[in-house]
């Protein structure tokens, strides 16, 4: 048996490859969260080299993390998270870190809006984090002249401030952000963009997120419940290339509420979003995300981003609570770019 270190257990990952994960995609066996916290840390702790680390994480792709890995991997994060409380009790919104490459980002405008609302909202991201490095919270906000790259104090203070919160990765997840260079020399996803995403900078009471199949949405509930953080709600949809902006069409919801897990379905042109999702593709994907942005918020624009804009808020809005139901939501919604609300709060993050 391998003998623990000081500072690790008794699992390095070559231990864990032999005799656990890497026996291939139909025999490996899953990790507990003892064996999946001490890869982690060493991990964190730049303990593998590069090929022992690179063949762990392709076995964990092939087999598929369960939800007792991917909370011991989050625990694990967290424990070198610098999170910063605000004092409102906003809905952290955990979109996909490596972005969007084909549709518009329509987050940014969906917070300004339940910020409107009344629903205090944070959304956190990297810079172009592999694989795809594609266009994420981030740079939607840059090309809106909102500061992004400030520390996790400022963040929280934004979010009270404004309504509207931003957390850069680089400076509240360090560790992770150091992982950029071997992510991205992996060529592939690993549960590093998953784990990521519930980071939870704020500390926040309630998640919101995307999904593409409905079991995915079950395992993040459950990672949840597994892990230290103590949620209330998770509200989760099927989302665009896997970000928070919700799939037009039938889409399924997944809501978990204190313990209770559900999901039902909703048909998005009965809310207003009766068209494709191929209707949402833009060409340079943070620059027209930025002018849908400013355009929907002014109330200058009034096409299917608006009404976009209008579903994802509403789904914003009925996470938090703030409404009985998405309908209402969406009324509170609409009424928040109506009454200018929406305009004020990326006025203020301007401004900030």
């Amino acid at each position: 048996m391998a003998q623990a270190t000081h500072e690790y257990g008794e699992w390095p990952l070559k231990r864990l490859m032999s005799e656990v994960v890497g026996s291939g995609h139909k025999s490996a066996d899953d990790m507990d969260y003892e064996q999946a916290s001490d890869a982690f840390r060493r991990i964190l702790g730049d303990e593998p080299d590069h090929t022992t680390l690179g063949a762990f994480w392709l076995a964990n792709r092939w087999k598929r993390n369960t939800a007792e890995e991917l909370a011991a991997f989050t625990d694990v994060m967290r424990e070198s998270v610098r999170t910063a409380e605000p004092d409102c009790d906003p809905v952290d919104c955990g979109a996909n870190y490596d972005g969007k490459h084909t549709s518009a980002l329509l987050g940014v405008a969906a917070g300004c809006v339940a910020a409107g609302a009344g629903t205090p909202v944070v959304t956190h991201s990297g810079d172009r984090v592999p694989t795809q490095k594609a266009t994420a919270y981030k740079h939607v906000l840059d090309e809106l002249g909102v500061r992004t790259e400030i520390d996790p104090e400022e963040s929280a203070e934004m979010v009270d401030e404004t309504g509207f919160g931003f957390y850069y990765q680089p400076a509240f997840n360090p560790e992770i952000d150091g992982l950029f260079e071997r992510r991205d020399a992996m060529g592939v996803r690993t549960f590093l963009n998953t784990v990521e995403t519930l980071a939870n900078p704020a500390n926040a009471d309630i998640h919101l997120g995307s999904f593409y199949h409905l079991p995915f949405a079950k395992r993040i509930v459950d990672t949840f419940g597994r892990s230290e953080q103590d949620l209330s709600r998770v509200l989760m949809f099927q989302g665009m290339e896997g970000y928070d902006d919700v799939r037009p069409g039938l889409t399924k919801v997944a809501e978990w509420d204190d313990g209770t897990f559900s999901d039902f379905e909703i048909e998005t042109g009965e809310y207003g979003m009766g068209f494709e999702s191929e209707d949402l593709a833009v060409g340079d994907v943070a620059g027209d995300s930025a002018r849908i942005t400013r355009e929907v918020l002014s109330g200058e624009r009034e096409d299917l981003f608006a009404d976009a804009v209008s579903l994802n808020a509403a789904l914003r809005i009925y996470a938090r609570g703030d409404a009985a139901s998405i309908d209402e939501g969406l009324e509170l919604a609409r009424g928040s770019i109506d009454e200018g609300s929406a305009g004020a709060v990326l006025d203020d993050l301007r401004a900030f």
